[in-house]
């Protein structure tokens, strides 16, 4: 059972640094802060497709990985 869990969290814990680091950044820095005025002047969708299915992803295996991590610690091991 502990084998299982920790090749659990290991899958987990790497999907979910991959769906992190494919999301879109909120701000793109000193030009996202220049562009930040005129996108809520003409308006800007929050969530796009992709973004969206990627964001519920992240937060699927955020807890999972919150689960495991319980369930090892809880077990003891």
């Amino acid at each position: 059972m502990h084998t299982f869990l920790t090749i659990a969290l290991v899958v987990v814990s790497i999907a979910l640094i991959v769906v992190v680091l494919l999301q879109s950044g909120k701000s793109a820095g000193l030009s996202g802060a220049i562009t930040g005025g005129a996108e809520q002047l003409f308006g800007k969708q929050k969530m796009r497709g992709v973004d969206l299915v990627l964001h519920r992803i992240t937060v699927v295996l955020s807890i999972l990985f919150f689960a495991i991590t319980i369930a090892i610690a809880y077990l003891g091991w």
